[in-house]
This record gives C-alpha cells, sequence and structure tokens, in this order.
C-alpha cells in the first residue's frame, strides 16, 4: 500500500481520535481522524470543480495548520502534485517558484496573502481562498491510484544562480522515507508502538517538516502543531512534547538563554551551575579532582534536573537538521540529560541520508546511513549517495539534474568524513550554497552583486555564513563605512529576514592572485578568504551578538 492509502487508512481507523492538535498559546484545538479526512475530501472535491487534473501542480500556501494538511492531503488525493510554498519568502523569490511550477490553482490562506502574490504576480492563475475550498461539498469518490513512479509534491530549494529549483518527489520517495523514520526514532523508546506526544513548529513547506507531518499521520500518531511562533515558550509548555524537530539556532538559543538567565540570578546555583559544566568540559580530556566531582555530582542532582524540567518536563530526546549543530552545544544538552539526535540530508534525499542511532550519537556528527541507501566519499572528498530516497530530477531543468545525478549517484556538495563504525561527519560544502543556523538554503551570488550594484567602490564582496548565526559580508575596496553602511541597509531592505547581511569586515589588502586569495584567472577563492579571516569574522559576529 502507498503512504497515501496507509494514511487514508489510518484516518478511518481512529475516526474520532486526534490527527492534529492545534496549540493556542494554553488551548488545545483538536482536529480528528474523521474531520482531517473529511476536509480532505472537501479539497478534493473543490479540486474536480476547479477542472484540476491527476499530474497538474497546485500550489499551497499558508501557515501550519489542520487545513494546510487537509490541503495537502486533498491534492495528494486527487492525483495532483502539492508545491508548498513559504510564506515569508521573498515576494520576487515567491512569484518566480508559483510561476515555475506551471500550476492549475493556487490556495492561499487568507486574503492578505492572495493580495501580496497577486502583486507580484498579476496574471496569477486562479487563487482560492481556504475560505471557498472548505465550503464545498464532500467527495467521497475513491483516492486517484498514484504510482511509485508519480510525482506528488515539487519543494522549491535555492540554485548557485539564485533562481530555486523544483526538486521533484515520488511516492516510491516518500514510501521509502516514511518507513525509515518510523523505524529510525521508534528505537529511542521501550515501546515503540505506543502514541508518542509529539511537537511540530517548523514550516511545512519545507522537506524535512513535510516527512515529520507525513511520518506522524503515517503511523496513526496525533502531532501537535505550533500557530504562533511568536509564543514558542508558552506552546512547548502547553504541548509537553516527547520529542520535536529543531534547527541549530532554536537549540543555541536555549542554550544562551539558560545560561543568561542563570547568570542574572546569580547565588549558589549559579555557581553551581558554572563549576559542573566546566567539570563536565574537563572530564573528556583530564582526570577530575574531588572538588570537581562533587561540583559535578551536586549539579547533575540538583541543577541539570530543574534545566531540563524547564525546558521540557517530558522531553525523550530531540532532533536536529538542517544545518551544521556545533558540538558545544549537543554536549550541553546531553550534560543536562537530553539528548540530540541529528539528521543529515537535502531536499534532493526526500529530507534525509543519515540518522543517529539512539544512544550512538556523538557530537559533531550526523549518525549512520538509512538502510536500504549507500552513501561514500569521493577522491574530492564529496559525499555521493544513491537509494530509494533520491529525487529524479529537478522540475524542468535537465542540465542542472545532470550535474548532480550522475550515473545513479547524487552529488551533495558537501564535502564529509565517515568513521569505520559508519558514523558520518560533515565537514564543509563544495558548493557555494551557505546554509546558517536558521536553515534556509541562500545563494550568496545575488546578494554580492546587489551590494556591489549599491556601492560602486567595493572592489570584491563575499557573503559568509554557513553554519553560522547570520550572514556577514567580506568587503574589498576603497570604501567609506557610510556609504557601505547605506548599502547594506538598502540591501536588506529589499530581502527576507534570513538574507539580511547583519555584520561586515572590510579587508584593507584586498583579494589578489598574489595573496593567494583569487585564482589565476581572478575568481574568488571562498574557502580561503574565509578562512584567512577567521578572527576579523569571530569579531564581528561577538560585537553584533553583543549589540
Amino acid at each position: 500500500m502507498s503512504f497515501i492509502g496507509t494514511i487514508l487508512s489510518n484516518l478511518t481507523i481512529r475516526d474520532s481520535k486526534p490527527a492534529l492538535i492545534e496549540i493556542h498559546g494554553k488551548e488545545k484545538v483538536v482536529t480528528t481522524c474523521e474531520q482531517l479526512q473529511k476536509d480532505a475530501r472537501r479539497v478534493r472535491g473543490f479540486l474536480k470543480t476547479s477542472k484540476v487534473h491527476e499530474g497538474d501542480r497546485v500550489v499551497l500556501l499558508g501557515p501550519n495548520g489542520s487545513r494546510w494538511s487537509a490541503c495537502d492531503l486533498g491534492i495528494l488525493m486527487h492525483g495532483a502534485v502539492c508545491v508548498p510554498l513559504y510564506s515569508r519568502q521573498d515576494p520576487k523569490e515567491l512569484a518566480f517558484m508559483a510561476q515555475d511550477c506551471e500550476p492549475s490553482l493556487v490556495i492561499v490562506s487568507d486574503e492578505s496573502l492572495k493580495k501580496d502574490l497577486c502583486k507580484v504576480w498579476p496574471e496569477a492563475c486562479r487563487v482560492a481562498l481556504y475560505e471557498e475550498v472548505f465550503a464545498h461539498d464532500v467527495d467521497m469518490g475513491e483516492p486517484h491510484t498514484v504510482g511509485k513512479e508519480d510525482l506528488v509534491t515539487i519543494i522549491y530549494t535555492s540554485g548557485t544562480s539564485g533562481n530555486p529549483k523544483g526538486v521533484m518527489i515520488n511516492r516510491g520517495n516518500v514510501d521509502y522515507m516514511l518507513e525509515q523514520a518510523v523505524s529510525r526514532f521508534s528505537l529511542a523508546f521501550e515501546d515503540p508502538h505506543a502514541e508518542q506526544e509529539v511537537f511540530h513548529f517548523l514550516p511545512w513547506c519545507f522537506a524535512g517538516s513535510r516527512i515529520v507531518l507525513w511520518t506522524q499521520l503515517f503511523r496513526g500518531n496525533p502531532l501537535m502543531v505550533s500557530t504562533d511562533l511568536k509564543n514558542l515558550p508558552q506552546e512547548m509548555q502547553t504541548a509537553n512534547p516527547e520529542y520535536y524537530l529543531n534547527v541549530p539556532a532554536i537549540l543555541e538559543r536555549i542554550k544562551t538563554g539558560v545560561g543568561e538567565a542563570l547568570r542574572t540570578k546569580g547565588g549558589v546555583i549559579y555557581n553551581l551551575y558554572v563549576r559542573g559544566r566546566l567539570a563536565d568540559e574537563k572530564k573528556r580530556t583530564q582526570s577530575l579532582t574531588l572538588s570537581e566531582r562533587m561540583s559535578l555530582w551536586l549539579a547533575r542532582k540538583i541543577v541539570f534536573p530543574a534545566i531540563k524540567k524547564k525546558i521540557g518536563r517530558n522531553l525523550k530526546f530531540l532532533i536536529c537538521g538542517s544545518a551544521a549543530l556545533a558540538e558545544e552545544t549537543q554536549r550541553w544538552f546531553h550534560m543536562i540529560g537530553i539528548r540530540i539526535l541529528q539528521v543529515y540530508g537535502l531536499t534532493e534525499t526526500t529530507a534525509i541520508v543519515t540518522i543517529d542511532y539512539p544512544g550512538r550519537e556523538e557530537a559533531g556528527k550526523v549518525g549512520h546511513v538509512l538502510e536500504g541507501c549507500e552513501a561514500k566519499v569521493t577522491d574530492e572528498g564529496e559525499m555521493i549517495c544513491r537509494g530509494p530516497n533520491i529525487f529524479p530530477g529537478y522540475w524542468k531543468r535537465p542540465e542542472e539534474t545532470s550535474e548532480v545525478l550522475k550515473e545513479g549517484w547524487f552529488y551533495t556538495g558537501d564535502q564529509a568524513e565517515v568513521d569505520q563504525q559508519g558514523n558520518w561527519k560533515i565537514v564543509g560544502r563544495v558548493k557555494n550554497i551557505l546554509v546558517p543556523e536558521s536553515g534556509h538554503n541562500i545563494a550568496p551570488e545575488p546578494l554580492e552583486e546587489a551590494l556591489r550594484e549599491r556601492c560602486q567602490d567595493i572592489e570584491h564582496v563575499v557573503i559568509v555564513g554557513h553554519g553560522r548565526p547570520h550572514l556577514c559580508a567580506i568587503v574589498t575596496g576603497n570604501v567609506g563605512s557610510h556609504d557601505l553602511n547605506r548599502a547594506l541597509d538598502q540591501l536588506n531592505e529589499t530581502v527576507p529576514h534570513y538574507k539580511r547581511v547583519r555584520s561586515v569586515v572590510q579587508y584593507a589588502e584586498g583579494f589578489s592572485v598574489e595573496n593567494g586569495l583569487l585564482t589565476a584567472n581572478q575568481k574568488l577563492k571562498r574557502k580561503v578568504i574565509e578562512q584567512h579571516l577567521e578572527e576579523q569574522l569571530r569579531e564581528a559576529y561577538e560585537r553584533n551578538a553583543r549589540s
């Protein structure tokens, strides 16, 4: 049975039980399995009326919630291809993606989003609001049979040219991935078949988030959903989950927030926290003194459990993916009693290539390759992989597809290492795409060009930020600070929050062939430049953190 058939079967069997639980502050709003399936059938009925055919693309634009899921499921039932877009995307990129997939219909959650989309895409195809879609009669027809090679979704990811690419995912990709996700994460529980309290707040338009949603529906497990990211701490308390998916930026924020809160209060507890943390760090490489052992024992008895309870009383573990997680951060969570299971993958790999085995996780490593998937390192140090999770190609981009799919192997663009136990570590990027701690894929070239256009005195500019808190520009040339700051302000006004350049390093010496920062044909040696200026970059990020 396909993953779609399994999900529909679960909804029928579970009937009045919860499928999705929206968290609104301190309140839980339940959508039953019966209601979710009924709403999905309303969506399918609307698609029929709108003359959407099997294989047609349908754009879905809106925040997480039961209606978003019903739209996604209704599109799948109809045999159409769901193209989810990020509601906070750069408007120009949003318009590009919406047009690029050539949709028959666009479904948006509210009038505001509809106006924003039509402003940048005046000639848009039919755009329907949730209000109109869910007013339709329930369609009780049999779901369309989706073949293993049939597309079920197109998820857009950034390309090196700046134009996003549509990653095509077929039913076979998802069938395989859901089985693997259920199998691997169930190892963290004594009773893998028991109902688990799972919370989710990352946008479902991204591949990893979509897999979380589909995995819970696939295994017949209710999923708690955030409705207001501005109220996330309260929502997490209300949800009190056993686990949830994170990006590194969230975990960094939690760690920093705990440290700041304890420092502000001061006193015996803060001193014990500091001593316990120092002892925990030292014990990895050195023997502890009696005093240090006592400090660590007391911290483990008194302080660390209290911190864990504050973060999540019911937490069994946390999942982290989408960007590099600092080893120090992973060790900090382990210190207070919360395991971090790392996941590595790309949209092109249906979100996952490796996952930590519960109990075998190592700080700085991203786990073992999924069963049925293969991975190896090329002579150039690039990780390549093949298996049922690998996408069939980019939407209407055969040349770019052939660049990454060669003889059945997908070239990830990531430099990696693997130890004798098969545990993988991602050590850098082969490609120029940056993935800061927010988890967004960002092509630096369009931002660099836009900055040069706004400040003619710039000779060279390199945008960095992979695995870092935000983007930073390294600039050369006879540029005044006033002109440079003005150009940065102008650039930041035109891009979404995750593409804003928040720090700058001016390098007086400049880049040249002679100092080894340019190639013989005058191309930037990006990684060499970033390594060469690491100290200045560290200072720039520290200044930004203090401001």
